[in-house]
């Protein structure tokens, strides 16, 4: 499929104030998480809720890592999400539930990011 990268703005969600900008997320469409430097999630006060979650690497390692909340911003499309907390050597990443909540989907052949269209009635 080959990769790409997107800016995102990071965005405390009791806060809005509170803003990081993550100017390169691979969009990796295999992870179910969004993971951010940890570093930048702690400048903007992002809580760590959830801790000492396993996540299975793409290599087959078992990690623990730490789970917030926090607004996701791609161009004007927004949504909140849970996030992990990224640490030094792990890749920063736009996920696949984030995709979703954002309603965006990937273009392959133009490698970008493209609207999935209406979301379906209530």
């Amino acid at each position: 499929m080959g990769s790409f990268y997107i800016g995102c703005k990071v965005e405390n969600h009791i806060d809005r104030s509170k803003t990081v900008r993550i100017p390169k997320l691979l969009v990796d469409t295999g992870s179910e998480h969004t993971w951010v430097p940890a570093g930048k999630l702690d400048q903007i006060g992002v809580t760590r809720e959830k801790k000492d979650l396993a996540f299975v690497m793409e290599n087959g390692q078992i990690v623990t890592r730490s789970v917030g909340f926090a607004i996701l911003r791609v161009d004007k499309y927004f949504t909140i999400d849970e996030v992990v907390f990224a640490e030094p050597g792990d890749l920063a990443l736009l996920g696949a539930r984030t995709l979703e909540g954002l309603n965006l989907a990937v273009d392959i052949a133009k490698k970008k990011l493209v609207a999935a269209g209406p979301l379906p009635a209530a």
